[in-house]
Formats: structure tokens, C-alpha cells, sequence
């Protein structure tokens, strides 16, 4: 195998390079030769910022790709923010990314590439929001009749507020509370829609620096006229939702009548300029006036017909009512028939009592204590009268049989016996006499302490000492102060006799007609007693 000598490698002098060197010199080349372009491609590869805030995607049109890269402080200031399939026109500088040999373009700003690709952006989120419920029609709310405050959303040195404040105060001065915002650019959204939350966030009595700020009862969100690119601020999302979110009935005026923005969508009523919505908003205060006084004249109309169809009713109604007579005659007649059973019901009942007490009287007779010492008395002599027979009959039947006893026996021995016997039966004779009148003077001493007992505890020895017995109409015993009524007739026993008399004063208590008292009625009378200690 033949070798080339070594002096025969051909010679270069083309300089070596690093692959850093290489990298950074490509860099500056591609830096110099397109440090500013405006590019024209569809978004590819979109996923959304990364978790550092910055955003990597892609630019290809028909035939080629490139990476595209938008740092966080670039993407936090993008009006429009790029979306999949979108067709944008960015403009940044083109440089490589030495680590993997790419180039790409460092997107300084970003818009839409022309009206029709805004309207695909705008149409998608109408379809986005609206499948959300943000535009359903049950959301709205009507707005109210007359608010005391209205809030405007919308630019303070345009000539919409002007517009707006000149229109409210032909038909009904209100008071207005205007939040400056800016209603185009970069910043215009989010202030919008900070300005919606901010009036909702208001509660009814804030004190503020120069007094207090009352939340608004409507909100008016007002821009003039302008292109789609002007008008795109309304059409965000953060806007459309504080919308939707808002408390307070809100109007939209965006534009001019044939604008439409998403905002329109979500509000509770679209006005097609700011004129217009503050007609919306508040009524004609003359209108108002003049609507008042035709029904104030409605009114006394229909309360004189009212007056005089009550009138004529009460007239048909007065003919129609029966006359005083015969209202009053049933009860007149029912008047009379209870009267009539009243008084039978009062004889019965006087009958009745009066039966009651007959029994009562007989019972307390035969209870009383004459009667019963009579009945010892009678049953003592009964009883005396049976002790005599008694000893005489035995004294004869001893006799009889001593007689015999005689006729039997000797006489001298029978006499002496039969003289002592006699003896003794005068003595015993004597001792039952003794006897017979000790224990008559014991029962009788012991009936006349009876007796004594008797009296002490009768009514008619209280009455002798200065008491009275109080009886009531009906012949029952007054035994307490409460069963006295003030007028009440009562009755006064004394021991000499009987006095009536009238109740008077504080004590007497109101009258209690028709009751009857049980404990008195039916009081039982009081036990006596008898010769033997007991009581009947």
C-alpha cells in the first residue's frame, strides 16, 4: 500500500473557528442584517405563557417556520394576545439561540393582520363567553324607573360626558358619579373593568374625602365612535365578565348604532350611542308631570263615581233592610217566654228550698237536745220503775219460798231462821233502797250537768251573751266576710227576735246570684250527747 508523503497535504489558510466563536459571529450577522422587521405568519405551537411569564411559539405561513419568542414584560403589554391558527403581523428583531443553532424572532409587538382575522378572534369569543351563560337573557335585569345616582364609566374630557350630562339634564337631573378611564389603548380594559368592580365594591354610605359617595343605582359604560381596532377594549374578556358580574343594572353605549361590541352582549341593556342611553336611564320629568296630573284627575274622577255608586247602594240596601219592629219583635217574644219560665223556675225553686228546709227542721228537731234529755229521762224512769218490780218480786218469791221452807221444818228453828232472814232482808231491803237513791241522785246530778253542758253550747246561750246569727235571703247562715255582696238583704237573729238589714261598706264583696254554697246546704247538724256518753 502506497503512502502520500507527508510534505505533499495541501495547505490552507483559512482561519479556525470555535463553535462558540462561529455561533456569536453568525448572531451578529443575522443582528445586523435584520435588527427590525415586521413579519406576516399564523401562530403554530400556542400553549400559553410559560410558567416565567414568557411565551414561546411559532410563525409559519405556506413554505416555512419560525420560532418566535415574546419576553414577560413585552406580554403583559399586548393588546392582542396571540391565540392558535391565528394570522398576526409581529414586529421584533431576528436572532439565533446559539445552544441549539436556531434562529428566531424576538417579537417586540403584536396586532392582528387586518379586520378580518379580528373578527375570527371576536367571533371565537363570543362563542367562548356565550357557552359560559354570560350572555343568557334570564341574567338581565330591568332597570330601575328613577335612580337618584347614575355612574358613567368613560373618558372625562370627551364630548360623550358631555353629551350624557346635557341629555340628563333636559329630562330629569340626576346625580351623576363619573369614574375617568381611558377608553382606547393598552391600559383601556383593564381600567374599564376595575372601574365596574370599583362602583359595585361601593357599599349604600361610603365616607370619603369631601363626604359621603352613594353607590350608584345604574352604571352607564359610554364610548364614541371609532374602528374595530379603537372599539377593541370592549371586547375583552376581563370586561365582558366585570360585566356580567356587575350588581348594579349596567347600560352599554359603545359607538355608534351599527357597532356592536361583546360588552353589549353581557350588559343589561344596549343603548346605540351615549345619548341614548341616557334617555334610557331616566324618564321625561314633564312627561312624568303631566302623566301625575291625568291621574290625579282619573282619580277624583272615578272616587266621585265611586262615592255616589256607594251612595245609590247604600240607598237600595237601607230600603231593603227590615223596620226596628221587626227586628226586635222574635226578640221581644223569646224576652217574654223566658220571663215567664223565670218566675215558674223562681216559685219551683222557692218550693223546693222550702221543702229542704222542712226536712232540715224536722231532722234538727229531732236531734235537738230537749228531746233527747226527755228520752233519758223517760228510758231512767223506765228503768227505775223495772228495778222496784224487780226487787219486790224477789223479795215475795224469797218469801214464798222461806213459807214453804217453814211448813216443812220446825217452827222454832224455821223461826229463828226466817227472823234472821227477814232480818237481812231488811237490811238488803234497806241498802237497795240506800242504793236505789245514791245511784238515782248520780244519774240525776249527771242529767243536770248534761243539761247545763247542753245549754252552755246552745245558739240561744251565745245569743244571750250580745250575739247575732247573719242569714242571707234564702235563710242560709252568713259565716264569712267574702260571702257578703254590697247591698245584699240579710237577716239578723237576736236572741229576742229577728231584725233585717241591708250589707254596706268596703268589706261587702260582689254579689253572687243563683249559687248556693255546698258547706252550707249541706252542712251536717251538730252530734249531742247522750246520758251513756255516746251520741245519736
Amino acid at each position: 500500500m502506497n503512502r502520500k508523503p507527508a510534505d505533499t497535504e495541501p495547505v490552507t489558510n483559512a482561519p479556525e473557528w470555535t463553535v462558540s466563536s462561529l455561533s456569536g459571529a453568525l448572531k451578529r450577522t443575522l443582528e445586523d442584517a435584520f435588527g427590525h422587521v415586521r413579519l406576516r405568519g399564523e401562530v403554530t405551537g400556542y400553549r400559553g405563557p410559560h410558567s416565567s411569564g414568557h411565551a414561546y411559539f411559532g410563525l409559519k405561513d405556506e413554505g416555512a417556520r419560525i420560532d418566535a419568542v415574546i419576553w414577560k414584560g413585552v406580554f403583559q403589554k399586548l393588546r392582542i394576545r396571540p391565540e392558535e391558527g391565528m394570522e398576526v403581523i409581529a414586529v421584533g428583531r431576528v436572532t439565533t439561540f446559539p445552544a441549539s443553532s436556531r434562529y428566531q424572532i424576538v417579537i417586540e409587538s403584536l396586532e392582528p393582520a387586518g379586520v378580518g382575522a379580528l373578527m375570527a378572534i371576536l367571533e371565537e369569543r363570543r362563542r367562548k363567553l356565550a357557552a359560559e351563560g354570560l350572555f343568557d337573557e334570564s341574567r338581565k335585569r330591568p332597570l330601575p324607573f328613577l335612580p337618584e345616582v347614575i355612574g358613567v364609566v368613560t373618558s372625562p374630557t370627551g364630548a360623550v360626558i358631555r353629551d350624557i350630562l346635557h341629555r340628563l339634564a333636559d329630562r330629569f337631573p340626576r346625580r351623576v358619579l363619573v369614574w375617568p378611564v381611558r377608553v382606547q389603548g393598552e391600559t383601556s380594559a383593564a381600567e374599564v373593568a376595575a372601574a365596574i368592580r370599583g362602583f359595585n365594591a361601593l357599599p349604600r354610605a361610603m365616607n370619603g374625602p369631601t363626604g359621603p359617595v352613594p353607590r350608584p343605582d345604574v352604571l352607564i359604560v359610554a364610548r364614541g365612535g371609532g374602528s374595530l381596532e379603537d372599539l377593541w377594549s370592549f371586547n375583552e374578556e376581563v370586561v365582558v365578565r366585570a360585566a356580567a358580574e356587575s350588581a348594579i343594572p349596567l347600560v352599554s353605549a359603545i359607538g355608534h348604532e351599527t357597532d356592536w361590541t361583546l360588552i353589549d352582549l353581557a350588559a343589561d341593556l344596549r343603548a346605540p350611542t351615549p345619548t341614548a342611553a341616557a334617555e334610557k336611564v331616566v324618564p321625561v320629568r314633564l312627561d312624568l308631570l303631566a302623566a301625575i296630573a291625568d291621574l290625579a284627575r282619573r282619580h277624583r274622577g272615578a272616587m266621585m263615581r265611586l262615592g255616589e255608586r256607594r251612595a245609590s247602594d247604600l240607598r237600595a240596601l237601607t230600603r231593603a233592610l227590615p223596620s226596628a219592629d221587626n227586628l226586635l219583635a222574635g226578640a221581644r217574644q223569646r224576652l217574654d217566654l223566658a220571663g215567664g219560665r223565670l218566675v215558674h223556675m223562681l216559685g219551683a225553686g222557692v218550693r223546693r228550698h222550702e221543702a229542704r228546709l222542712a226536712a232540715a227542721g224536722q231532722k234538727l228537731a229531732r236531734l235537738s237536745p230537749l228531746v233527747l234529755l226527755e228520752r233519758a229521762r223517760a228510758r231512767w224512769a223506765t228503768a227505775a220503775q223495772g228495778l222496784g218490780r224487780g226487787f219486790a218480786h224477789g223479795i215475795e218469791r224469797r218469801a214464798a219460798i222461806l213459807t214453804r221452807a217453814v211448813s216443812r221444818l220446825s217452827l222454832q228453828p224455821l223461826r229463828l231462821r226466817a227472823e234472821a232472814g227477814r232480818e237481812r232482808l231488811t237490811i238488803a231491803g234497806t241498802r237497795l233502797a240506800n242504793a236505789r237513791a245514791a245511784r238515782l241522785a248520780a244519774e240525776r246530778a249527771r242529767v243536770d250537768n248534761l243539761w247545763k253542758l247542753v245549754e252552755s253550747l246552745s245558739h240561744k246561750g251565745v245569743l244571750a251573751r250580745g250575739y247575732a246569727i247573719v242569714l242571707d235571703s234564702e235563710g242560709h247562715t252568713v259565716r264569712t266576710r267574702a260571702a257578703v255582696s254590697e247591698g245584699m238583704a240579710l237577716e239578723l237573729v237576736f236572741a229576742d227576735g229577728k231584725v233585717g238589714a241591708t250589707a254596706q261598706g268596703e268589706g261587702a264583696q260582689p254579689a253572687t246570684r243563683g249559687r248556693k254554697r255546698k258547706s252550707d246546704a249541706a252542712a251536717p247538724p251538730p252530734v249531742q250527747p247522750t246520758l251513756f256518753g255516746g251520741g245519736e
